[in-house]
């Protein structure tokens, strides 16, 4: 495994949970998940594999590849410069809200 990044297991409870969330919104992008927890886009993929039902995993792969979701960077609109709702900061615990 790469430095910096993070193995599945090591992750708590409330880390997984914050993942799929994050995972599952349309907007944020894997890079905004690599950032905060170091799990590239693979590692992703695998958690919200194990962690779904087989049904919602495949609609949100459906989902993700199908180009209404922005979670490459290279695909969404420029126009897009930050990893989160503007309303998040103050809903959220997450460490890129903070700053």
């Amino acid at each position: 495994m790469e430095k910096g990044m993070k193995d599945i297991k090591q992750l708590s409870e409330r880390e997984l949970d914050r993942i799929i969330e994050m995972a599952w919104e349309d907007r944020t992008p894997f890079e905004a998940i690599l950032f905060q927890f170091g799990l590239p886009e693979k590692e992703v993929i695998k958690l919200m594999r194990g962690n779904l039902k087989e049904s919602s995993f495949k609609r949100w792969r459906r989902r993700v590849n199908s180009g209404v979701s922005q979670k490459h960077l290279k695909k969404r609109n420029p126009d897009i410069k930050r990893f989160k709702c503007s309303r998040q900061s103050a809903i959220s615990g997450n460490k890129i809200s903070k700053r």
